[in-house]
């Protein structure tokens, strides 16, 4: 079952690659892991979509509050969230079937971003089986090049994920803890993090 995790992460160096590196050494299975920066420049925002049954989740969440660099994390397993990917695809398009193509993405609600001689660039975002279709109905034109952002998700309502105590105070029913930890200060990596830390 895919359940859709977000940890928000100290700016530090390696933090990446030491949740990468617990994921790939504990042999869980991760869909996509999305990170970018939230409104405080001290802190990262992590999007992990995993593949799992219940305990392995729950062995997921215990884990990644370990690593110090983890100020929260946040499983929406049972509560309601809103979640997007971001896709960029470029596809053959010859004058004669570009009007098509064109049309198509107009259907889906995406956006034109380049046209070449030959070819057609469409922007799009939505849900994932938004993007799986209108990749499978402009696969027969031909895709020459495609990339995808990952899911990124928030939750409905007042609840938030953020490093100071500001988030709703009323879960909504039957959401999943939000494990809370003290926001931390700054700090370099000791010497046998960094050691540990996989390559890359």
């Amino acid at each position: 079952m895919r359940h859709v995790i977000t940890a928000l992460v100290m700016n530090e160096p390696g933090v990446l690659a030491h949740v990468a590196g617990m994921f790939s050494a504990r042999g869980f299975n991760i869909d996509s892991l999305v990170v970018g920066r939230t409104d405080d420049p001290n802190f990262s925002r992590m999007t992990i979509v995993v593949i799992a049954d219940e305990r392995t989740l729950d062995q997921v969440r215990k884990q990644l509050g370990k690593i110090v660099t983890v100020v929260r994390v946040r499983d929406y397993k049972e509560s309601p969230f809103v979640a997007r990917d971001l896709m960029l695809v470029k596809l053959s398009a010859p004058p004669k079937v570009r009007s098509e193509v064109i049309e198509l993405a107009g259907l889906f609600r995406g956006r034109v971003v380049d046209v070449g001689q030959n070819t057609i660039m469409v922007e799009l975002s939505g849900e994932e089986d938004k993007l799986d279709a209108f990749v499978e109905l402009v696969r027969p034109y031909g895709i020459r090049e495609l990339a995808r952002t990952g899911v990124i998700a928030m939750a409905r309502g007042a609840e938030a994920v953020r490093s100071t105590g500001s988030e709703d105070p009323r879960p909504a029913t039957g959401a999943s803890p939000l494990a809370r930890r003290e926001p931390l200060a700054r700090r370099q990596p000791s010497q046998a993090e960094l050691e540990a830390t996989p390559p890359g």
